[in-house]
């Protein structure tokens, strides 16, 4: 702990830099032109035990809790919301997958933060807010792999019947 503050501060500076982690995270990973997320990276590639997604199905139930969890994909101007598919075109899938890889990659930087939490929090209470940052983006990442691995699926369909 580099700052000595007192728990209450710490957990008031802790929700303010959660805040403004997740804003500016998901800002300037917007201001990436789509393009750099037409691929998978080492991040976001699809991992075996994942079994194209059928594993966050079998494993989590997936399907009953996934919608229940916020989408602002579309907070920022020209943002895209993944809620709902809107156009079942091979285009507009395409770029569904993409912005599954943008929100995936900005849930793992919103994450990875957690660590910065020990400069300011005893740490007790660091490692609590380093477990939140886990509970609160881990599932936000595995509903953008879960619905990445179906959308590939049906594209991966088309191409071979085509």
């Amino acid at each position: 702990m580099l700052i000595q503050l007192p728990d209450i501060a710490a957990v008031f500076v802790s929700v303010l830099a959660w805040v403004f982690i997740g804003f500016s995270t998901g800002f300037a990973i917007h201001k990436v032109p789509v393009r750099r997320f037409d691929h998978d990276t080492w991040l976001t590639r699809a991992r075996s035990f994942e079994d194209e997604g059928n594993f966050y199905q079998r494993k989590l139930k997936i399907r009953s809790w996934k919608d229940r969890l916020p989408e602002q994909g579309d907070l920022f101007p020209d943002g895209f919301s993944k809620r709902h598919i809107i156009n079942r075109s091979t285009e507009h899938l395409e770029r569904f997958i993409a912005e599954t890889r943008r929100a995936e990659t900005v849930h793992w930087l919103n994450l990875s933060a957690g660590p910065l939490f020990l400069i300011w929090c005893r740490p007790l209470l660091g490692a609590f807010m380093i477990l939140f940052g886990i509970c609160a983006h881990l599932p936000f990442v595995m509903v953008q792999r879960y619905n990445r691995e179906r959308l590939s699926r049906v594209l991966r369909r088309r191409s071979a019947t085509s």
